[in-house]
């Protein structure tokens, strides 16, 4: 009867996360154009989720009994329920859904925020193209995730993306629990995995504007499953180096985690944004599954789960190459600009080498959209 009220509470920990964490943080990347994507993304996580992890461990070390640190640890969320009150809704998804009032609302209280004046024609363009857009849409189809198996570059996009977040959350799955197999104090060695993702956002904040989705996903792997890989060599009784070593691989983990939570975000159209997202996360949950095993073969050698977990990295990172750019992108918001995204784009297009995108295929509530919110901005 315990482990069914556990399972039972694991359950409903499991939808709460998920919606507290991955809509708010698509509508985050919604409410901002692609200039500032990257920072708004990151800055969340480097300040907030890097201090929850590093302290984790010390609470779990002064409490020591888990119901009363998983009750500890749990309490916070209730504090989510104030978002409905707080935060407002997408606009991209109210658009999709004939709510253009209720967008006009919220738009212009961005712009009264950000001290902008808008001309109320620009609204009521954005308005009138996303009815249009209704009209001429199949009102029995409702978009489903389904929609993204449907045609074939979204279809390559969805099922790529996928696998890279399975892999992705394996290998940061196993590097988080493998810490109690370096032979030093898992409390310290976890406080100090934490926090390296304080640099780790700092970098993607530089640099992934600059380099790109696919170079520095593919780029953070490889290093990962290098400094996983090179443990074979390292004498069983040199713990520090080890575990150094596993520290900067899960220092480049922490990277391609990021990019993930960033690409799939903007790789979906706003339609089927929400379902494929979540539908990507499912997938990443149920790959983890796997990781204690992994970290369990450190019974049959103590490297052994470090080279699993580099190889799993170095399949990740040859992944990444084959999805497309979103660097600079305005996010797709129909299907057919799912479809469309990227079509200009060739696998040795990379942000250093940069080539003119082609954005005429985008619809019509998609290029309205682009106007507002540089007025808004």
């Amino acid at each position: 009867m315990n482990f069914l009220v556990f399972a039972l509470s694991r359950f409903l920990m499991g939808i709460a996360f998920d919606n507290c964490f991955t809509m708010m943080y698509i509508i985050m990347l919604e409410y901002v154009g692609p200039k500032y994507r990257t920072l708004v993304a990151n800055l969340s996580i480097a300040l907030f989720y890097t201090t929850g992890t590093v302290v984790l461990p010390w609470i779990a070390y002064a409490i020591f009994d888990w119901r009363i640190f998983s009750l500890v640890t749990s309490l916070p969320l209730l504090f989510g329920a104030a978002a409905y009150w707080l935060v407002p809704e997408s606009a991209r998804w109210l658009l999709t859904n004939g709510q253009t009032e209720k967008t006009k609302q919220i738009l212009k209280r961005f712009a009264r925020i950000n001290n902008k004046e808008v001309d109320e024609r620009i609204f009521n363009q954005l308005c009138l193209a996303s009815e249009e857009a209704a009209r001429d849409q199949d009102q029995s189809q409702v978009p489903t995730i389904l929609d993204l198996l449907k045609t074939p570059r979204m279809r390559k996009n969805f099922i790529l993306i996928s696998i890279l977040w399975m892999i992705v959350a394996v290998v940061y799955d196993g590097h988080a629990r493998n810490t109690a197999n370096l032979g030093t104090s898992v409390y310290v060695t976890f406080s100090i995995a934490s926090a390296t993702e304080l640099p780790a956002d700092i970098i993607l904040v530089l640099f992934l504007d600059k380099w790109g989705r696919r170079a520095l996903a593919c780029g953070t792997l490889l290093t990962a499953a290098a400094f996983s890989l090179v443990t074979i060599v390292v004498p069983l009784e040199m713990n520090i180096v080890s575990a150094t070593l596993a520290i900067i691989g899960r220092f480049c983990v922490n990277i391609t985690f990021n990019i993930g939570l960033q690409y799939g975000a903007e790789l979906i159209p706003t339609e089927v944004r929400a379902q494929g997202v979540s539908t990507i996360h499912i997938a990443g949950y149920v790959a983890s599954i796997l990781s204690p095993y992994v970290v369990d073969l450190a019974r049959f050698g103590q490297a052994l789960p470090l080279v699993v977990l580099g190889f799993l990295a170095m399949i990740g990172g040859f992944v990444a190459l084959f999805l497309p750019e979103t660097l600079g992108a305005n996010l797709p918001h129909t299907l057919e600009d799912g479809e469309n995204f990227g079509k200009d784009q060739s696998f040795w297009d990379f942000p250093c080498c940069p080539r003119k995108q082609n954005t005429e295929e985008n619809s019509e509530v998609s290029k309205s959209e682009e106007v507002v919110r540089k007025q808004v901005e």
